[in-house]
């Protein structure tokens, strides 16, 4: 191949005594004979051109239900147990297991009270919010409120969430600036992101309990309080 290809160059030269001819990365230049000046050769682009196509041969699979060729085995199988594999080391036979009965995380502090209308007026009544109302904490509070609750309630706090607006989610959120939740406390919307209301699902699990503070002074000392200037106006 390497032959037959130089002599084409060779003939495509006599047309013309002074031209230049280019194929990739290659010049020949002829002026009253043939002179060449070339970056690569015929046989360097030919292997290469070899390679890439063996390598290109070499990901392809006949089979569409396995990803082919195993380059790095621990890399794809794990030699430890995955979380929710089977796992003959266990009574039960598995590798996720739940806490020991009796003990909680290092750190938690149980809530006790529980997603009925009895103990959330309770928590309305005896909770406390522990947090100072610092610039920093409703930065935080707004933070965390834009994660966790602005795709249901809306940004303003007013019910409109994304999801509700183009129809992904059907029953409407509560309005957090409507009269009943400005009249409650911090500490309720405290007890309704830790256990849920209604449909709502709980949040305790996903927010330290001090993001749920700053979450519920957010919403009563900007949301809450933005909505009070807009009506005075």
């Amino acid at each position: 191949m390497p032959i037959q290809f130089n002599k084409l160059l060779q003939n495509m030269a006599k047309l013309n005594n002074k031209q230049t001819i280019r194929f990739l990365d290659m010049s020949i230049e002829t002026k009253n004979g043939l002179k060449t000046d070339r970056k690569y050769s015929v046989k360097t682009v030919f292997f290469l051109v070899l390679i890439l196509a063996g390598t290109m041969l070499m990901s392809c699979d006949y089979n569409r239900k396995t990803t082919g060729w195993d380059f790095a085995g621990d890399m794809i199988n794990s030699n430890a147990y995955e979380t929710y594999s089977p796992n003959p080391n266990f009574a039960n036979g598995r590798t996720m297991q739940p806490p020991v009965p009796g003990t909680i995380p290092r750190g938690t502090i149980p809530y006790q009270y529980k997603k009925t209308d009895e103990d959330r007026a309770l928590a309305a009544q005896n909770l406390v919010n522990p947090v100072e109302n610092t610039a920093v904490n409703l930065e935080r509070g707004k933070v965390a409120y834009n994660i966790y609750c602005a795709q249901c309630h809306g940004e303003k706090g007013d019910g409109q969430g994304r999801l509700f607006v183009n129809k992904k989610y059907n029953y409407p959120p509560g309005n957090l600036l409507s009269e009943k939740m400005r009249t409650n406390p911090e500490a309720d919307i405290y007890h309704v992101i830790t256990v849920g209301w209604g449909i709502m699902g709980e949040h305790g699990s996903m927010l330290s309990p001090n993001d749920r503070w700053k979450i519920a002074m957010y919403i009563k000392h900007e949301l809450q309080k933005n909505e009070l200037t807009a009506n005075a106006k």
